[in-house]
């Protein structure tokens, strides 16, 4: 069984949503995706959200909000499919934060790519280098857009 795993959506003052770029070492594949990761034994969700938001880009974790939107998730990482629904919670700041990450682990180390505040057409033009794919649809309920 998948390790449950959060995201967050993080939003700067100028509605641009902070992605982090990965390349799988199983195929090369390289994408883009929400920060999150997995919720440790005892953690709850919100917890896990605000744990992984800070280690991965030192953001603190007290800007995420109390509230998260499931979403199905179907990918493949370092050669295993993954079929699961993740929470996903929302985090705003004012202006645009500095990021980076501050607590990686090895693999994470060995497999990521950078980090950008991207625009909502900039999402839309990673096509099928973005996770989910269809990440701006499935998020309007947590930007109030849908």
């Amino acid at each position: 069984m998948a390790r449950p795993a959060v995201r967050i959506i993080c939003v700067d003052g100028k509605g641009r949503i902070l992605l982090m770029r990965w390349r799988s070492p199983h195929d090369d594949r390289r994408f883009w995706e929400p920060p999150g990761g997995g919720v440790e034994p005892g953690e709850s969700d919100l917890e896990a959200a605000r744990r992984e938001l800070h280690e991965e880009t030192g953001l603190p974790g007290s800007s995420v909000r109390n509230a998260a939107f499931p979403l199905e998730r179907d990918f493949l990482w370092l050669g295993t499919r993954y079929v699961k629904t993740e929470s996903f919670f929302l985090a705003r700041f004012d202006g645009t934060p500095d990021v980076r990450p501050t607590a990686f682990s090895p693999e994470e180390n060995a497999t990521f790519l950078g980090m950008a505040w991207l625009s909502p057409g900039e999402i839309e033009a990673l096509g099928g280098a973005l996770e989910p794919s269809r990440l701006l649809e499935l998020i309007g309920p947590l930007l109030g857009t849908s």
